[in-house]
């Protein structure tokens, strides 16, 4: 297998998102970017308690794109304006599709609260191409038992499949656009070669512990903890230095014009606005606080 070259390596610094602190691989000074994946955020570990609950995000809306919650402690729920509730626990998948609209809000769950514990996760924001921004809403919640791995031979790495496909074991998770979303777990020691399309635009992002990827970039927490792949080979090597997991992401790039504001994601700023009216009319459904 010939290695996909490392375009970039980049950091996940802390930045501040209204009462709470987490980290932001992407987008960075280094990072604008790795299309069609627009936004990656970690946050946690905060431990939660009656006395400390800053993360209580109240119904708000989205259209254009995909947000996505892969949980990895704690408890969450999830409640939509196309009328879905239910429990994410640690190891599940939220895959929302927001479309033309949907309003939705998150927190820990109350007997969480009560009981206390640490919440930690990660919030992918995956674009949807010009053609499929105006489609139905969806949502998709995948129990982490639920998923399909991939385990190597001396059971030293341990691949999640959450969407997509790696040598023949597919995700639960229905994509709007070809995407591999993975979870991996690697043990000191491990080695691993995963393919990547070459049509892919790549990266992994560490999320705790040490690893060396194509035996030539260390990855370590506090320090460089994302890697955006060049699309000029197969796939690449990671190799455990300690007991590890990353978050492994491609798929197609749009090479669209994007335009943010908020929590929507479009082509252009007149359909910002148009956005913007929309939810204000009420055309995005409605959920009580």
């Amino acid at each position: 297998m010939k290695a996909n070259t490392i375009k970039k390596v980049g950091r996940s610094d802390f930045v501040n998102m209204g009462p709470i602190q987490l980290r932001q691989p992407l987008p960075t000074r280094t990072i604008d970017t790795i299309d069609p994946f627009i936004l990656l955020h970690h946050y946690g570990p905060y431990e939660i308690s009656e006395q400390n609950n800053p993360f209580d995000l109240g119904p708000h809306p989205h259209r254009g794109f995909e947000p996505i919650t892969f949980l990895l402690q704690g408890e969450q729920l999830h409640r939509d304006s196309l009328g879905n509730e239910s429990v994410v626990k640690a190891g599940d998948v939220q895959w929302t599709t927001a479309g033309r609209g949907i309003i939705h809000a998150e927190a820990p769950t109350k007997a969480f609260v009560k009981k206390g514990g640490a919440l930690e996760g990660v919030q992918l924001w995956l674009n949807l191409p010009a053609e499929k921004k105006m489609i139905e809403a969806n949502y998709q919640h995948v129990a982490n038992e639920h998923f399909r791995t991939v385990i190597s031979n001396d059971k030293n790495v341990s691949i999640q499949i959450i969407a997509g496909e790696l040598e023949g074991v597919y995700g639960r998770i229905k994509t709007q656009t070809p995407v591999n979303a993975f979870m991996i777990s690697v043990e000191a020691g491990g080695d691993y070669k995963i393919e990547v399309p070459k049509s892919h635009q790549s990266a992994v992002y560490l999320l705790k512990g040490e690893v060396t990827v194509n035996n030539l970039e260390t990855l370590k927490l506090n320090e460089n903890q994302l890697i955006q792949f060049n699309q000029d080979g197969d796939g690449f090597s990671i190799q455990g230095k300690a007991t590890s997991k990353l978050l492994f992401l491609s798929g197609e790039p749009f090479n669209e014009p994007v335009t943010t504001y908020g929590p929507y994601v479009m082509n252009t700023q007149t359909e910002i606005m148009e956005a913007m009216r929309d939810y204000q009319m009420g055309k995005m459904g409605f959920l009580t606080p």
